[in-house]
C-alpha cells in the first residue's frame, strides 16, 4: 500500500468515471475534459515540481496545450492516457530547461548507507506521520532518478513497466529507484526524528540524457 498522498490525489468521480469521462472528451464533451483534467493535473505538478521546481505551472500549462491538440488521436485506456500525458510533460520539462540552459541544481547529499536495511513498509509508516506537502518536499530531496521514479509510481501512479517507458529504464530499474528513494527517505525521517522538517528547494531534473 502506497502512503497517503495518494489517497489524496484521488478523483471524486472514480476510476470508471474518469475512464467514460476520457473517451467523451475525445469526442469533444468541454464538461468530460474539464473531469479528465481535474483528475491528472495535480498528479502532473506534483510530479513536475521534482523536474522544474517552480516552473511547474507553466510546464503544465504547456502540456496540456499538447494534451487538448492531440487528445482525439489518443488511443488507449485511463492509464495509458496517464503515461502518455506524463510523456508529453517529461518532454516539455526537459524543453523548458534546453530554452532557459539551467544549470542543474543538487540537493544537499545523503550519506550513502549500503547496508540500510529498511524497506517500503518502513518509508511508508515514517511518511504518514507527516503531512502531504512535507513527504512531496522530502521526495524532491532525492537524487533526480529516484524522485523521479517514485513520483511515476506514487503520485502518477503508473506501473513500473510504464514508468519505465516514460524514463527509458527496464522496469527492473525503476523499482530499484523506487526501492532505493524510499530506503532513504526512511533514514532522513529517522534523522529529523519528530523536530520541523526544512523545506529546501527542489532539484531539477539533470540533462544527462
Amino acid at each position: 500500500m502506497w502512503f497517503r498522498l495518494v489517497h489524496d490525489v484521488r478523483v471524486q468521480d472514480g476510476e470508471a468515471g474518469v475512464s467514460a469521462a476520457l473517451r467523451a472528451a475525445q469526442l469533444g464533451d468541454e464538461h468530460a475534459f474539464r473531469l479528465v483534467y481535474r483528475d491528472i493535473q495535480p498528479r502532473l505538478l506534483r510530479y513536475l515540481r521534482v523536474l522544474v521546481a517552480d516552473d511547474a505551472e507553466d510546464v503544465a500549462s504547456e502540456t496540456w496545450l499538447q494534451i487538448a491538440r492531440d487528445l482525439a488521436t489518443f488511443r488507449g485506456e485511463l492509464d495509458e492516457f496517464r503515461g502518455w500525458a506524463t510523456t508529453i510533460a517529461r518532454h516539455r520539462a526537459l524543453d523548458h530547461l534546453r530554452r532557459q540552459r539551467r544549470r542543474p541544481q543538487t540537493g544537499a547529499p545523503f550519506e550513502e548507507l549500503a547496508h540500510l536495511a529498511a524497506n517500503f513498509d518502513t518509508a511508508e509508516a515514517a511518511l504518514e506521520a507527516i503531512d502531504t506537502d512535507t513527504a512531496l518536499d522530502l521526495i524532491a530531496t532525492l537524487p533526480p532518478d529516484q524522485a523521479e521514479a517514485i513520483y511515476l509510481r506514487v503520485v502518477i501512479g503508473l506501473d513500473a513497466k510504464t514508468a519505465g517507458q516514460i524514463l527509458g529504464k527496464r522496469p527492473g530499474a525503476v523499482r530499484v529507484a523506487v526501492h532505493r528513494g524510499l530506503n532513504r527517505l526512511a533514514a532522513r525521517l529517522d534523522e529529523i526524528g519528530e523536530g520541523a522538517v526544512t523545506q529546501p528547494k527542489p532539484p531539477t531534473l539533470r540533462e544527462t540524457r
